[in-house]
């Protein structure tokens, strides 16, 4: 009976679904895992499962120290199987509907101490007074522009010239969903920025319209400016290797511990959803309590 419904499913997920070998590798190996656990439970009819069959799974699998986005994988891959299981007769309806997913475990988000981002910058303006070149001048506004907009580094590659205000100090911004929106930016990355357009004719191919270009004169790839934060966030630390995300979550972070609302940041980074923005002000409690236990003499 289970080789049968193996194969079956197996064909379901070639030829109707049209999925990677991954993909199917990894549905069967928990269509597997279940199939071994209800055997267990001594299930030889597989019409007779049954919704706390699957939960004794899925507690059977957190017991044995499957991590929580395995659970969650694991749900999602089986709700999969047995809506086709029902459709195709195994069994009578499809009880993986009242399966319930376990919320994703929600990590705060690495950030920078302001003292950090100092040290970072430091660095990247030493690196321009030694060398003057423009890779060192466009890599120094780069990380401006990041830490002062918040700006997504999608975002960011996306920029054109006419997309910088240099009057009222902002870039217009294309972020997810299509949705437009102005980000301000300080004097500092300001400074950057002109700098950098000074010197970007060094490397302008065809007329570019592109803010910020790679060695070859075309718009900047988002992995070249990984590199750029990476290099600048290890002058911080060697072992320290923090991509653009983190400083958008460090500028964000900073303006909610320098006293902005909530809302404010929100529409700052763009985001959809208050609830996304929220996470900050964990960031921030999360750092309160951190500077008590170590300063205070009876924490």
């Amino acid at each position: 009976m289970s080789q049968d419904l193996v194969d079956q499913y197996r064909d379901h997920l070639v030829i109707e679904r049209n999925l990677s070998e991954n993909s199917i590798r990894a549905y069967l190996v928990d269509l597997d895992s279940l199939l071994i656990h209800i055997n267990a439970m001594g299930i030889t009819e597989f019409k007779k499962l049954e919704l706390d069959h699957l939960r004794s799974w899925l507690a059977n699998l957190q017991t044995r120290g499957a991590a929580r986005s395995s659970i969650i994988r694991k749900v999602a891959s089986i709700k999969a199987f047995t809506y086709w299981a029902a459709k195709n007769g195994w069994i009578e309806r499809d009880i993986g509907l009242d399966l319930q997913s376990p919320k994703p475990e929600r990590k705060l988000p690495k950030t920078l101490e302001q003292s950090d981002v100092k040290v970072a910058f430091a660095s990247l303006e030493s690196a321009v007074s030694d060398s003057h070149d423009a890779i060192s001048i466009r890599d120094l506004a780069i990380v401006e522009l990041l830490y002062a907009s918040g700006i997504r580094v999608s975002e960011l590659a996306g920029l054109d010239l006419g997309d910088v205000d240099f009057e009222r100090n902002t870039v217009k911004v294309m972020g997810k969903g299509s949705r437009e929106r102005v980000a301000p930016f300080g004097i500092p990355a300001k400074r950057a920025l002109e700098a950098w357009i000074e010197n970007r004719v060094e490397f302008v191919a065809n007329r570019e319209s592109a803010l910020f270009l790679g060695k070859r004169g075309k718009r900047i790839d988002p992995r070249t400016v990984r590199e750029v934060v990476y290099r600048a966030t290890e002058s911080i630390d060697p072992s320290l290797r923090l991509g653009p995300h983190a400083l958008r979550h460090s500028a964000a972070t900073h303006l909610i511990e320098g006293g902005a609302d909530i809302r404010t940041v929100q529409e700052l980074l763009g985001h959809a959803s208050l609830s996304t923005t929220q996470m900050y002000t964990h960031v921030s409690k999360e750092r309160l309590k951190q500077v008590y236990e170590r300063a205070h003499p009876r924490a």
